[in-house]
């Protein structure tokens, strides 16, 4: 769903006990989706309604206007008898609150509908304790290392922290906020979404870097930064005389700071270093031959460019990105990585590195680099983590400049086997009795990015052997399998779907694979090679299993036809499942259980993720697919031969309790793998 259509969402709002429920549809970080929210508010007060729970789930980013918004709100709200609660929160909506003290002024609750404890809230020290005994109370470090680590300090001259971190006895990031502790100010990991970019034009950005500090938010008078030294007076005396208001410090590392100056700000993006080195076994197969690659150390001498596309490419197979997008804008290019479905922003250097980027890109991808006002496309193959990865290049031209998609085909992460594509056990038995057809019409539907090629691939898998002629028509190739004749087509020479598959069926095959039926022609050539003795598998872009039959009827293929091809049509959707190093479970509120139609007397447990280092904060890592199976039976074939309408056959399913999306999504959440409201998000239509 675009961007556009979530802002259009109406503020929703329900009134649950004596608490009013809002939820807004997207993250507070503009002016406009703060007024819309404040307006439901409104309108709870005027009808009485004074104790109020804002849902973050939809609202994963505040800006300094919001913290300020949701504090004068507080305030309004106890003048009058109420109160303001947040739930449902991200772990960098959390870190926020905790950043600025909004967390003191707005209780925030966990999943069970509790006030949310801070972490170490246990174990408390105020300003001047000593930096080992916080470690140690924290079981981060033992006394006997402390007690070593005191002599050294001793010998060394150098501070206790920098000890433990050089001798890999505990992290940097660990040390810095057990330093906050001692210092009686907040530690911040700096990265995107904690940070009001807005607020970083506020300070000159050579001044900035010089002071080394980063403004995060302003909030009412205070205004809150980033600094190495929070205890340096004369900085921030400079900061607050030129800001004119009250400086909150708070500690951070100097190459985050530098880092998020970077991007937002746009400044010399030249510092290079900030992407990460690239390994050593990193390499470039500049001409796609598998037995020539160029080692990036030798070229990364001759262009920082080219070592900033290499470590680009090298971070995102690394992080599991499908997709890398590098977009250019009036004052910056933005790249982002799409990971399990969704984008995340990796960095964005200035405006004027945009062309170098994408005219190295396309060097890889052997395309002409004068030509830039029609799209291209091409392929790059590198070789990273002692493998080869395919990267599918796209570009677009936009009015700021080339628009640049990377499409990662990493063979190593493709599920080539059935029994790993998450089907439950009834799912799995019926996908494998379909396929051991010896003819008729297998369909795999769903929407762009559900999976569809990778359920045909494993399928394939299956059911090659040496004895079988197996033939592919695809559009691209993206693996490569053995013993299967694979080909590809060309539109620009007229090689399309239907004209491939009139040939193929003249080179006695026994199964064949359609990339995709788009019109008429191809549908009634893959019926027809099912009808005579071919097993043919197939997608269809369609929101669910059933609507496969509608789809082909509305293409033109005869219903009697149809029904007597057709062996079965897998629906699915790709769900992302929730980090396992961030992931706590809760026991589901009773008007969730009614709403999911669950047992009330049962204590249901779900589960759900905070957000880590590890998952980019989202609570999630990884995806896993949910299926429907819809097989053709008798009274299935009866009903196609009539032409039926969709409500009908929904009618058909509903009568024999079909396993839909759904239900197969819903039993993974309560097997605590994924959430509901992720099940919810990908089955709606």
């Amino acid at each position: 769903m675009s961007e556009a259509a979530v802002q259009s969402k109406p503020v929703s709002r329900v009134r649950i006990g004596v608490a009013t429920h809002v939820a807004p549809p997207a993250s507070l970080t503009g002016n406009e989706a703060l007024q819309d929210l404040l307006l439901v508010i409104d309108e709870c007060i005027d009808d009485g309604e004074r104790k109020i729970i804002i849902d973050f789930s939809a609202s994963q980013m505040l800006d300094s206007q919001a913290i300020s918004a949701l504090m004068d709100l507080q305030d309004r709200l106890i003048k009058i008898g109420g109160w303001v609660k947040i739930t449902g929160h991200s772990s960098i909506v959390r870190e926020i609150a905790a950043i600025t003290g909004l967390s003191s002024y707005v209780t925030f609750l966990n999943a069970a509908g509790e006030r949310e404890q801070a972490e170490n809230d246990d174990v408390s020290f105020g300003p001047g304790a000593r930096l080992g005994d916080i470690l140690v109370a924290r079981n981060l470090i033992s006394e006997e290392r402390v007690a070593e680590a005191l002599k050294l300090q001793d010998r060394l001259g150098k501070r206790m922290g920098q000890i433990v971190i050089d001798k890999g006895w505990v992290g940097e990031n660990d040390v810095l906020r057990a330093l906050g502790e001692q210092l009686g100010v907040p530690f911040v990991r700096v990265r995107p979404g904690l940070f009001d970019p807005a607020l970083a034009h506020k300070v000159d950005v050579e001044v900035a870097r010089r002071l080394c500090i980063l403004p995060l938010f302003r909030v009412r008078s205070d205004i809150f930064i980033a600094t190495t030294k929070p205890q340096d007076m004369p900085t921030l005396e400079e900061v607050s005389e030129h800001l004119q208001c009250v400086v909150r410090p708070v500690l951070a590392r100097k190459e985050d700071i530098l880092k998020a100056l970077n991007e937002a700000t746009g400044a010399d993006a030249m510092d290079f270093d900030m992407l990460g080195d690239v390994d050593e076994d990193f390499a470039v197969v500049e001409d796609v031959q598998v037995d020539d690659y160029s080692a990036i150390d030798e070229v990364a001498a001759g262009s920082p460019v080219v070592n900033m596309v290499n470590s680009i490419i090298q971070r995102a197979v690394h992080d599991g990105a499908s997709d890398i997008h590098i977009e250019p804008f009036r004052t910056h290019s933005r790249i982002r990585f799409r990971i399990d479905g969704l984008l995340y922003e990796f960095t964005a250097p200035r405006a004027e590195l945009h062309p170098a980027l994408v005219s190295r890109l396309k060097v890889m991808a052997n395309l002409d680099i004068a030509e830039r006002r029609m799209p291209q496309d091409g392929r790059i193959q590198v070789k990273t983590q002692g493998r080869s990865v395919d990267l599918r290049f796209s570009s677009l031209p936009g009015i700021y400049g080339e628009k640049v998609v990377l499409r990662i085909l990493d063979k190593n992460q493709a599920i080539l086997d059935v029994n790993k594509l998450n089907m439950c056990d009834d799912n799995l038995d019926t996908f494998k009795g379909l396929l051991g057809a010896s003819h008729g019409l297998i369909l795999v539907t769903g929407p762009t990015g559900s999976g569809k090629t990778t359920t045909l691939y494993a399928a394939l898998n299956h059911v090659k052997s040496i004895e079988k002629n197996i033939v592919t028509i695809e559009d691209p190739v993206e693996y490569q399998l053995d013993i299967i004749n694979q080909n590809e087509v060309r539109g620009g020479i007229g090689l399309t779907f239907a004209k491939i598959l009139k040939h193929v069926l003249r080179q006695d095959p026994d199964i064949v694979m359609v990339g995709e039926i788009r019109e008429r022609e191809t549908a009634e050539i893959a019926v027809q090679a099912a009808l005579t003795g071919h097993l043919v598998l197939s997608t269809l872009h369609t929101n669910d299993a059933i609507g496969a039959v509608t789809r082909l009827i509305d293409m033109g293929v005869e219903p009697y036809l149809l029904s007597s091809a057709l062996l079965g049509v897998v629906g699915q959707r790709l769900v992302r499942t929730i980090c396992p190093s961030c992931k706590s479970e809760y026991l589901a509120p009773p008007e969730l259980c009614e709403q999911l139609g669950l047992d009330n007397d049962s204590d249901v447990r779900l589960a759900r993720g905070k957000g880590c280092d590890d998952c980019y904060d989202s609570g999630f890592k990884g995806r896993m697919g949910i299926h429907e199976i819809l097989k053709t039976d008798g009274d299935l074939q009866k009903m196609i031969i009539s032409n039926p309408s969709r409500d009908e056959l929904s009618d058909y399913l509903a009568a024999r309790d079909f396993r839909n999306l759904f239900k197969d999504g819903l039993d993974r959440a309560l097997e605590r793998e994924t959430t509901v409201e992720e099940v919810s998000r990908v089955t709606s239509v």
